[in-house]
């Protein structure tokens, strides 16, 4: 759908600024949208996680953690696929964060994935300038992510920040020059980012953050000591067909979870990068922006 046909649809959650602040912008902020009884349920589950990941000594399938994790000194920087790991997390997905993204990708929309972030007070947690779209090659760009920050988050603990109109310029090349997929933009084309164009998105715990899967984004390293969780959930329009494999796919993949199924594809002509096969399985943004899949004998 184009933004004038989502637009002329009543919104359920978002404002109409709201919502012509996305399209404008290819991202938007709204603070303390979660109701303090799902934030508190949310929190709970995501405790438990985390006290679990101390069990593990290198990341595996459910759980992705950095360099130096231990028992006694954490480094959990993702929970993989939370959609599956707990029915609260999959609640939530298909309740008000799948209403925010109907007011934005229109009435039909498809569940792509879920992912659930941390910072730490280490370097290796920071998020390089990077798009989203070419992990996943759609037929059109109506593909996004919402993120809600569980803990209150500022410029002390690593905001997500993003590019204001960034979703209406030209796509980056996100392989270096050696032909390794990087999932990020290279040091030459990051210090060409206008930062002036940069905005940050803080917000109390409960707070939301969405964005396009064109937009250019970013997060900071944390210089806080405590951990910074922020749960992704990704959508797209129902017409909007993905033509590469799933980088990590849950059992939820590609649910209807507003609206119904369509019969035609919506094709955008603008080109996309194609990425890695990734029929054999995926890491992590972090492990391919520091080059541990490099290092480890090439992405999976």
């Amino acid at each position: 759908m184009t933004p004038e046909q989502v637009l002329a649809h009543p919104p359920r959650v978002l404002s109409q600024a709201q919502r012509e602040h996305y399209f404008e912008h290819g991202f938007v902020g709204v603070e303390e949208l979660v109701p303090a009884g799902t934030l508190a349920e949310l929190q709970r589950v995501t405790t438990e996680f985390q006290e679990q990941s101390r069990a593990v000594t290198v990341s595996d399938g459910v759980f992705d953690v950095g360099p130096g994790h231990s028992a006694e000194n954490p480094v959990l920087r993702r929970l993989k696929r939370p959609d599956e790991r707990h029915p609260v997390y999959w609640d939530f997905a298909t309740n008000l964060m799948a209403d925010v993204a109907a007011d934005l990708v229109g009435p039909d929309v498809a569940f792509h994935h879920s992912k659930l972030n941390f910072k730490w007070y280490d370097a290796s947690d920071t998020v390089k300038w990077h798009q989203d779209i070419q992990f996943f090659p759609h037929t059109n760009y109506n593909v996004l992510t919402i993120g809600c920050y569980l803990a209150d988050t500022d410029m002390t603990n690593g905001p997500l920040a993003a590019l204001k109109g960034s979703h209406n310029d030209d796509l980056y090349d996100q392989y270096d020059a050696q032909g390794n997929w990087t999932g990020m933009l290279s040091d030459a084309d990051a210090a060409s980012v206008d930062m002036g164009r940069v905005e940050y998105m803080t917000g109390k715990a409960g707070s939301i953050t969405v964005h396009n899967a064109r937009t250019l984004h970013y997060s900071p390293s944390s210089n806080s000591p405590e951990p910074r969780p922020l749960l992704l959930n990704c959508y797209t329009s129902a017409d909007a067909k993905p033509y590469t494999p799933h980088p990590d796919p849950s059992a939820n993949a590609y649910k209807i979870v507003r609206g119904e199924a369509v019969r035609w594809a919506h094709h955008d002509p603008r080109p996309c990068q194609i990425p890695p096969d990734w029929s054999g399985g995926y890491t992590s943004i972090y492990a391919a922006q520091s080059g541990e899949d490099k290092e480890a004998g090439g992405m999976m």
